[in-house]
């Protein structure tokens, strides 16, 4: 059995276990274990920090009736299905799932995707360290330990109640998507509603912890848009005029103002501009100009070249991966770790395509099918050629998945290769452009790496 098909399996397990857990009656105490318990220190990217966000403290003397409540709520198949959904995986995938289908409904460019992917996990993870904070400074004890003949569906998180951590990622994620894609916003907070009602029909979590989760992440959401707002996003382009040699296309070209948006991590965005591409004329490009004329274009190679063009190869490789990840190490109960891990994936994504198209507008390398026009091509990004923006990102993707899950490393590795080689398959890349753009996503993944090992994760 194969690690995805396990990983199916143990879905369909976990969707059976909560039938279980409801049919049997069982009393699931909480044993108020320790997830993370220092999270609530982690460093954060856009509010101060989590302790900036504490709540109130909980109204304990409603806890009866809000036992009451949740006794009350029926647990019919549509319940327990609602539970089963949103209790698959860390609260963090439902959501990332839900942005990555958003991207074959409405068509944007790959980086404008990239962007987006980064502000909602910047925004759960935020929310999820100030949850963690308001966690561990009043220690809520679960529904169930305060009333033993509450039953739960599924067992208890080994955290405590107050705020529930799937409302606050709910709050946050329904947000910015309804920030993102205003037309759907309404189903995003509906959504948000029902992931937070399926923690109270699981019997796991107080209304009052759903209701102040789901504000908390609403109130860190607003932080991030407000972020957002003013990343440059919105700067408007004027081309320059046309000059022998350089590239330029007679299409809208595809976000050339990328390279000014406000970066995650970077310094300045051409903190690692490559080095020159090789000279129009010059031997060496003369030479990889033969080799893309000469490449093999097989039907596993032009499968590789298409699948690499499209969403899949594009976003969903990298973040289900990093899901299946997630479910091999056996950690999506670790909710701080698991947000914490989409954002420095998804931060590294769209830090190193800013420095990509910070260098690609800066030197306007020609494609190589505009160098020569016998070259025959399966695709024509409307953007200049060097360095490949599939090298970077995916260097950075692969870089940052094997600082995460270091047995992941070496075969996830190969993956930004190839993604990178499908580039040249396809006509529209050299390999100087594939070169740059492995070390230039490698040298910006490098950074993030830096900052994560002093965020405070690695304290014990």
């Amino acid at each position: 059995m194969n690690a995805r098909t396990k990983w199916i399996v143990s879905i369909a397990l976990g969707t059976f276990a909560v039938g279980l857990y409801s049919a049997g009656g069982v009393s699931q105490i909480g044993s108020m274990g320790q997830i993370e318990p220092k999270a609530g220190a982690w460093e954060t990217w856009v509010i101060p920090s989590g302790s900036s966000l504490r709540l109130p403290a909980p109204d304990r003397s409603q806890e009866k009736a809000e036992i009451a409540e949740l006794k009350a709520i029926p647990r019919d198949t549509q319940a327990l299905d609602s539970v089963a959904y949103w209790n698959t995986g860390s609260p963090s995938y439902r959501w990332v799932q839900l942005m990555l289908s958003q991207y074959d409904k409405v068509p944007l460019a790959p980086i404008r995707n990239v962007r987006t992917m980064s502000l909602l996990n910047v925004a759960i993870y935020d929310a999820v360290i100030a949850a963690w904070d308001s966690k561990y400074a009043y220690r809520r004890a679960r529904p169930s330990s305060r009333d033993t003949t509450l039953s739960t569906v599924i067992p208890n998180p080994d955290s405590p109640s107050y705020p529930s951590e799937q409302a606050v990622v709910a709050g946050a994620a329904s947000s910015i998507l309804g920030y993102i894609y205003p037309t759907e916003a309404k189903r995003f907070e509906d959504l948000a509603e029902q992931a937070g009602q399926s923690r109270l029909i699981a019997g796991v979590n107080f209304p009052s912890d759903v209701k102040a989760g789901l504000e908390l992440g609403r109130k860190v959401a607003a932080a991030v848009i407000a972020h957002a707002k003013t990343d440059n996003s919105d700067a408007k382009w004027t081309p320059p005029a046309p000059e022998p040699g350089k590239w330029s296309d007679t299409r809208p070209a595809v976000e050339p103002m990328a390279g000014t948006w406000k970066a995650w991590v970077l310094s300045r965005n051409d903190q690692f501009r490559s080095v020159p591409p090789p000279a129009l004329g010059s031997a060496a490009l003369t030479a990889e100009l033969e080799a893309v004329k000469k490449a093999e274009q097989t039907q596993a190679k032009v499968y590789k070249a298409y699948y690499y063009a499209s969403n899949d190869g594009t976003y969903n490789l990298w973040y289900d991966h990093l899901a299946l990840d997630v479910f091999e190490a056996d950690i999506s109960d670790n909710v701080p770790r698991v947000a914490r891990a989409y954002a420095l994936l998804s931060v590294a994504h769209l830090d190193s395509l800013i420095a990509c198209w910070e260098t690609k507008y800066y030197y306007l390398q020609p494609r190589p099918y505009q160098i020569d026009p016998t070259i025959s091509t399966l695709i024509k990004p409307a953007h200049p050629s060097y360095p490949s923006g599939h090298a970077c990102a995916s260097s950075a993707l692969a870089q940052i998945t094997g600082y995460l899950f270091p047995k992941d490393a070496a075969f996830i590795r190969a993956k930004a290769v190839e993604a990178a080689d499908s580039r040249i398959t396809a006509g529209i890349h050299f390999e100087s452009d594939k070169v740059a753009g492995l070390k230039l996503g490698q040298d910006v993944a490098n950074a993030v790496i830096e900052r994560a090992k002093a965020d405070g994760a690695d304290s014990h």
